[in-house]
């Protein structure tokens, strides 16, 4: 890796820029930080870092550079003039897959390799050992080879492919997946509110549901992969179907409103009529595929 080997400018000191910039000063890196607002990078001298006055300063500073912005039009903005000549450029600015996959040519143009990343994590976790804070990387796959051990530092490095896309659809994926959950949740606390059940206690028995039914997705994947999606099914779809109506019907019960529910159960319901009661909830995402 060469002289450079412990060297990387760090674009953009919010939170999470600041957290990543700080974890390399604690692990011996020279660090370079630029911000758009001076007493956020001035804020980090005293841990070691350099300031550059301006970003064409910080962008020569380091073979490495990584961008953390606002969003991905100020990453443009920022780096209009600046010559990326033979710069890895690694980008943690939260953007989504198509807008990364532009990016990527963008800096493949003006003679930069490039990653993009998804930052699995909260600042506070960001450096810290065991703390589970993970980004997804993709992109160059030589500029993921170079800075494998520098990019582990703030958090654990998950190379998920050569399309620039990938890393940013990844964490959107799982964040999607968690939006869905949080709509359960909510649909549960709202059930069991007025009743003389605390949500403290409530709360314990809805994790460990939770806890156990998330293997489920293995089983998706499993009926997505073998194209059988009445594979391994012990409640099917129209089974499930059924069951809906004791939920929605709980629901008017107890005075809560369905519509987190609703839209899941419609597909099912669309799925269940073209014939397949004998599925799982496989079939929902072909519907959902447009």
């Amino acid at each position: 890796m060469g002289h450079d080997a412990k060297k990387v400018s760090v674009l953009g000191l919010g939170a999470m820029g600041a957290a990543i910039a700080r974890s390399w000063l604690a692990s011996g890196y020279e660090v370079t930080v630029w911000n758009r607002t001076v007493g956020r990078a001035e804020a980090l001298v005293g841990e070691g870092a350099v300031v550059a006055g301006a970003v064409a300063e910080a962008v020569a500073a380091s073979g490495l550079v990584v961008v953390c912005l606002l969003d991905d039009a100020s990453v443009g903005e920022v780096l209009a003039d600046v010559d990326l000549t033979g710069k890895d450029l690694v980008n943690v600015t939260t953007s989504t897959p198509g807008q990364a996959r532009e990016r990527a040519e963008w800096a493949g143009a003006r003679g930069a390799r490039y990653l993009g990343g998804g930052i699995m994590a909260v600042p506070p976790m960001i450096g810290v050992p065991d703390s589970g804070a993970y980004v997804f990387y993709s992109g160059s796959p030589e500029l993921f080879a170079a800075h494998r051990e520098a990019l582990a530092v703030p958090a654990g490095a998950r190379y998920v492919g050569e399309d620039a896309g990938l890393a940013a659809l990844h964490d959107v994926a799982l964040l999607s997946g968690m939006t869905g959950m949080f709509a359960g949740v909510s649909h549960a606390f709202a059930l069991m509110r007025g009743t003389e059940v605390a949500p403290k206690e409530f709360a314990g028995l809805l994790v460990g549901w939770l806890t156990a039914m998330a293997p489920y997705a293995y089983g998706v994947a499993a009926q997505l992969e073998s194209g059988d999606y009445a594979l391994g099914v012990t409640s099917n779809l129209a089974m499930m179907v059924e069951g809906n109506g004791t939920l929605l019907r709980t629901a008017e019960e107890q005075g809560v409103s369905a519509e987190l529910l609703s839209p899941l159960m419609a597909l099912m319901e669309r799925r269940l009529a073209a014939g397949h009661g004998e599925e799982g909830t496989a079939g929902v995402i072909d519907l959902l595929s447009r």
